[in-house]
């Protein structure tokens, strides 16, 4: 168990230092196993990397196609067609709103929340700039609408962190509906004690970003390959790979004038994606490791013996992971490689619904990664111009802790029998 804590720590501290999960993983694991009486090269040509291996073997056309599908709508400008029409619908009075639904119509359509920051934040710029409002709120806005509900809660989603959990629970990626609004009003009650105080919009360091609106594909034909792969998964319940595949077939066609940047956008998803995967393998492959020391027993044991309904358990497990890989598909990864089996059994032991479990393990995923050293959260600050004493505040409001007090009301929801 002390073992198993401290390879925990280690993963933690040196992922917060802003090490990479793919040497640290292996490093942690070794940790584990070195304390846990396991051969180090064994436990590491063996234990982790099949774990590593398995997860990759099973996850990665879905991460390939998934980054090649955002590539193509960003390059195409598909991505920034849609996010324009519905920003602007919402008219500058409601900048918030219009960021929000921006980002949330994209992830929900399957464009990776990488993709989503960087086709949002000009659009953002030009909203918050026509309404007065601080700069200060973009992070929290695009963390609302791209890192929360549309990535975890949503039913029929194609973001990876809902679908990791139905080779665990047999489930489908509609599982147990849930979803939650409230960071959109805590958004407009700080736009509000921010107007008063004073702290309006401001120009990013002296120089104007002109928003480009120009030049972008319709915006009907820019929705269909979102619409096309929510339809497939969802509807026609076809295999999220082909479900990827058609939505990539058809932003090929409509923008078939476009076709010699094509190979450079593929090339790009393609190898993008291999950092993702890598990434996301590596912290399972930690998981592996954990799960083979006898001290795993121990701690499995503490988990699945907390007073109450056994998603409880599950929902501290994988939130307490994800919050050491800074990783919601990663922590969720380590959990339910090494606690998959477990929770399952028991929804058939006790007659909750394996869709219960499914969805809280999804929503759990999205709490605690948005830690300071999550790398979505460092990546959106970055674009955006702001330090963590600008916006993580709203950041930590919006993606961890209302995350978390939805985890609480899916357990309560579940434990009614609703779902």
């Amino acid at each position: 168990m002390l073992g198993i804590i401290l390879g925990l720590a280690v993963l933690m501290f040196l992922a917060y230092r802003g090490w990479s999960i793919i040497w640290i993983a292996p490093i942690s694991a070794g940790v584990v196993a070195l304390t846990g009486g396991l051969d180090l090269l064994d436990a590491y040509k063996g234990t982790y990397m099949e774990g590593f291996v398995g997860f990759a073997k099973a996850w990665f056309p879905v991460f390939m196609l998934g980054a090649v599908f955002g590539k193509l709508m960003e390059d195409t400008g598909m991505a920034k067609s849609v996010a324009v029409v519905l920003s602007k619908l919402m008219g500058k009075k409601r900048a918030i709103l219009g960021v929000l639904i921006s980002c949330a119509v994209l992830t929900y359509g399957g464009v990776s929340l990488f993709v989503v920051v960087f086709a949002v934040y000009p659009l953002a710029i030009g909203l918050f700039r026509e309404a007065n409002i601080s700069r200060k709120l973009i992070p929290g806005t695009v963390a609302l609408g791209a890192f929360t509900f549309t990535m975890t809660a949503v039913p029929g989603t194609p973001q990876i962190q809902n679908l990791i959990p139905m080779q665990y629970f047999e489930t489908s990626p509609t599982a147990a509906p849930i979803m939650g609004v409230g960071g959109y009003f805590y958004l407009r009650w700080r736009e509000k004690v921010m107007t008063a105080k004073g702290e309006v919009f401001t120009e990013p360091e002296g120089k104007k970003i002109v928003e480009n609106t120009g030049d972008t594909p319709n915006f009907i034909l820019s929705l269909l390959p979102l619409i096309v792969v929510l339809v497939t998964l969802n509807i026609l319940e076809w295999d999220i790979i082909i479900a990827l595949l058609s939505g990539i077939l058809l932003i090929l066609i409509f923008n078939f004038q476009k076709f010699k940047s094509f190979v450079k956008a593929i090339n790009a998803g393609a190898i993008g994606s291999v950092t993702a995967i890598i990434n996301t393998s590596a912290a399972v492959g930690f998981g592996s490791v954990v799960k083979a020391v006898p001290g795993f027993e121990t701690l499995t044991n503490m988990l699945l013996n907390i007073k109450g309904n056994p998603l409880i358990s599950e929902a501290i497990a994988v939130n307490l992971l994800a919050g050491a890989t800074g990783s919601a598909s990663g922590g969720m990864g380590i959990a339910l490689e090494a606690l998959g089996d477990k929770y399952y059994q028991i929804a058939m032991q006790t007659g909750i619904s394996p869709e219960a479990f499914h969805r809280v393990a999804s929503l759990a995923s999205g709490g605690l990664d948005t830690l300071p050293h999550n790398g979505a959260v460092l990546t959106l600050l970055t674009i955006t111009g702001m330090s963590h004493k600008d916006s993580y505040k709203d950041i930590f409001v919006v993606s961890l802790l209302i995350p978390i007090v939805s985890v609480i009301i899916a357990i309560l929801l579940a434990a009614m029998g609703i779902y």
